[in-house]
């Protein structure tokens, strides 16, 4: 018997109900599978595609220099709190430092990238060719703009898929301050910042998708000394003066001799900031700033001593005092080896960016700019084989190292740069602000994302990852501080010299209400191959 309307409403409406009533309930944990999360969590980010473009350009129109990402800071705490985090600012001493916090551990898991520009690298990006906007400005010479990008957007899918299915752990984002001048992660380390905290996730931008395992890169001490002597008419009565830049050539001489016979594994280099105010009258103070590299705490120990030897030396040579201020420090970077092969099976997953032919025609122009006489492009396949990381003779050094030696760390290189570059140079901006580095900053958000949810629900992988942090990483080296624990934080660093370019960096702010681009912003067509 067919029923009436009224009472087949009657009977389909409570089943409807009950339906949607099912659908808002917690999704039982139990059946969930972590590679079934994995899969959310990559649909979350790239999903997230446009935040990529837009946190990618907006810190590439900031331009801000160590210690002073005031702007950006700000920005990127906004996004984190609108997506639910709360957010502590002013970490460690640091005015630009924040932790970003969500869910409730263990275990807690952080995700931590470099914010901050170079000096003298303004660029326009999208275009083959120099044409900095504001002359001797800074910039993002190393793409460092792009890493935000990766660090917050898997932080926030992530964040998405707990809270989808309930579940435990506990999400940190904290931002590399002052990566430039390797200073700012002994301070947050020295002032128990990661206290607590099982892993850390740490990105770097690269033009190719990849991670390693071991001990990588040099480690340094950052450090000036200052001179004092007695000012005296240079012309009139130079016998009078002691000159503070007679001791600070004095001992560049002495260490410069003594290169000779150091070390081939060391790296050591200096500037001179301050000189003296003009030439005829016999400086009172003057400053040299030296980097102390070496590949071992020893060593870099030995070699921070011997400098302070021969600034003794030059003060007693030219009649003057010395002081010291130690800057920052960082010791060599150690990765962990089940993290990174965790971190590699994502890489597999993912694979590289799937560039378009205007991105690999743009990338050819600007390697062709740069003297590659056979222009190659992107790089399209990810490495199959794990690497472990080696020292070699020494290189760069990256104070996440300070990190790594007190947490299980790994670092995913993600592919958002073009190959073949100068590193620390304004040809290194140029794809900063364009689809590659939107694209680049996406795919490795998506690996970072992976590998949170591999720590976050696979307990096997964050005991073999503490395991070996215990028994291989600091097997031999406990980490120390290579700066007095009480030596306060160079926050001054850079001040006056983005308060010079503040009206100018004003100007070029991204605005994402307007422009869907900050390279529709800057009228730059993509790909521009040549100049008209």
């Amino acid at each position: 018997m067919m029923r009436s309307s009224a009472a087949l409403a009657a009977a389909v409406l409570p089943l409807l109900a009950a339906t949607a009533l099912a659908a808002q309930q917690p999704v039982r944990t139990t059946a969930i599978t972590t590679e079934r999360l994995k899969q959310e969590v990559l649909q979350e980010v790239a999903g997230l595609q446009q935040l990529s473009q837009q946190i990618t350009d907006m810190v590439f129109s900031f331009a801000e220099l160590g210690f002073q990402e005031h702007r950006t800071a700000a920005y990127l705490t906004g996004i984190l709190r609108r997506e639910g985090f709360t957010v502590e600012t002013g970490c460690a001493g640091l005015p630009t430092c924040y932790v970003a916090r969500w869910g409730s551990g263990p275990p807690v898991i952080g995700f931590m990238g470099d914010i901050d520009g170079l000096p003298a690298t303004s660029l326009m990006p999208g275009v083959p060719w120099q044409e900095p906007p504001i002359a001797g400005g800074p910039g993002h010479g190393e793409g460092l703009n792009s890493t935000p990008a990766v660090d917050l957007v898997a932080a926030i899918a992530t964040r998405r898929v707990l809270a989808r299915h309930h579940l435990p752990g506990e999400i940190r984002v904290i931002p590399g301050v002052a990566e430039e001048l390797v200073a700012s992660r002994v301070y947050m380390v020295n002032a128990g910042l990661f206290g607590g905290m099982d892993a850390m996730l740490s990105t770097h931008v690269d033009s190719e998708l990849r991670t390693a395992w071991g001990v990588s890169g040099s480690g340094l001490i950052s450090t000036v000394f200052t001179f004092s002597g007695q000012s005296a008419h240079s012309a009139g009565a130079p016998w009078a003066g002691r000159s503070a830049l007679d001791a600070v050539e004095l001992m560049n001489i002495g260490w410069n001799y003594r290169r000779e016979h150091l070390r081939l594994q060391q790296r050591s280099h200096y500037v001179i900031p301050n000189g003296g105010s003009q030439p005829n009258v016999v400086p009172s103070e003057a400053s040299v700033w030296y980097y102390f590299r070496e590949l071992d705490y020893p060593h870099i120990r030995e070699l921070h001593e011997l400098g302070q030897t021969i600034a003794r030396a030059a003060a007693q040579m030219t009649g003057t005092s010395v002081t010291e201020r130690p800057l920052g420090a960082a010791w060599p970077q150690t990765y962990n080896r089940p993290m990174a092969e965790a971190m590699h099976a994502n890489i597999l997953a993912v694979g590289m960016p799937p560039w378009t032919e205007a991105d690999q025609a743009f990338a050819k122009a600007v390697q062709a700019m740069a003297g590659q006489k056979e222009p190659q492009g992107l790089r399209t396949e990810v490495a199959k084989e794990l690497q472990q990381a080696e020292q070699g003779m020494g290189g760069g050094s990256d104070d996440v190292a300070e990190v790594s030696w007190n947490i299980p760390t790994v670092r995913l290189r993600y592919a958002a740069n073009i190959p073949g570059l100068t590193g620390h140079h304004w040809s290194s901006a140029i794809a900063m602000a364009t689809p590659i580095a939107h694209l680049g900053a996406n795919y490795g958000a998506r690996v970072i994302a992976m590998t949170a949810i591999d720590l976050l629900t696979d307990p096997a992988l964050l005991a073999r990852a503490r395991q070996y942090f215990a028994d291989v990483s600091t097997k031999d080296f406990q980490w120390v501080s290579l700066i007095p624990p009480e030596t306060r934080p160079p926050v001054e660093l850079n001040r006056d010299r983005m308060a010079a370019y503040a009206a100018a960096l004003d100007r070029l702010v991204y605005d994402p209400k307007r422009y869907a681009s900050y390279l529709d912003q800057l009228g730059v067509k993509y790909p521009t191959l040549r100049k008209e």
